[in-house]
């Protein structure tokens, strides 16, 4: 029987970006991208533009996910699925210990685990691939005729999976094995944004991961442990509230 098939009690999910590593993974694709030629050198800047409105909460995502998908809508599957593993590659020395802890700690004692993302399966899969992680539920990229090995699109294929979308996209992933959040024992959400307010109060278990300055002020209010990762170690505000 595969791990999957395995029920589980307990459920953790993880964002990804800034959460689980301490950078942004689609800047670290244009960048990987840019050094093959196959991005302009500006591209950094423009995808650096797109982080702006993010943090200012203007973000159009569907303008971002076109932007940054259409310079690679030329390219076949195969030669894609190259730069995913070259990427991982080039990825596995940046991952900290202290996040690969926790995630193990979670996979160690049977819980079902998944990164949760905004970022494209392009970007993501190589980096759940460097976690251990098999479930991953992040934004779409459409396909020609919703065919699943079809061209890509360059658009998002239904919901992204951003901001309050990230419930009802857990909730889709959930609902293919009859299973909700709220059906688990204990649940834990780890996120270090704002944005993630609605599937942080969705879990048993929010957890701050050296959040932006307006989580932090709400989780210390809410009384929601505070997870500082120095990236050599785990530290701990409120650590009676984490349920680890």
């Amino acid at each position: 029987m595969r791990q999957r098939d395995v029920p589980h009690e307990h459920l953790a999910l993880f964002d990804l970006d800034l959460t689980l590593i301490p950078f942004d993974s689609g800047m670290a694709w244009t960048q990987f991208l840019i050094e093959r030629g196959i991005l302009p050198p500006d591209a950094e800047a423009k995808y650096l533009a797109y982080c702006e409105l993010y943090i200012a909460g203007t973000l159009d995502i569907h303008a971002m996910h076109r932007s940054n998908m259409q310079p690679l809508l030329g390219y076949s599957r195969e030669v894609l699925a190259q730069w995913q593993a070259e990427f991982e590659a080039r990825m596995a020395s940046r991952i900290p210990p202290a996040s690969l802890a926790l995630v193990q700690r979670h996979r160690a004692r049977g819980d079902l685990c998944a990164i949760v993302t905004a970022t494209t399966a392009l970007i993501a899969q190589p980096m759940a691939r460097l976690f251990g992680i098999a479930d991953l539920v992040c934004t779409r990229t459409a396909t020609k005729g919703g065919v699943a090995d079809a061209p890509y699109t360059g658009e998002i294929d239904g919901e992204p999976c951003y901001r309050h979308h990230k419930v009802s996209r857990v909730g889709e992933w959930l609902q293919a094995s009859a299973r909700s959040v709220a059906g688990f024992g204990e649940s834990w959400f780890y996120s270090d944004s704002i944005g993630d307010l609605p599937l942080l109060e969705a879990v048993t278990h929010p957890v701050a991961v050296c959040p932006d300055e307006r989580l932090r002020a709400h989780a210390l209010a809410a009384g929601w442990p505070v997870l500082e990762l120095d990236r050599g170690a785990l530290a701990w505000v409120n650590p009676q509230r984490s349920g680890t």
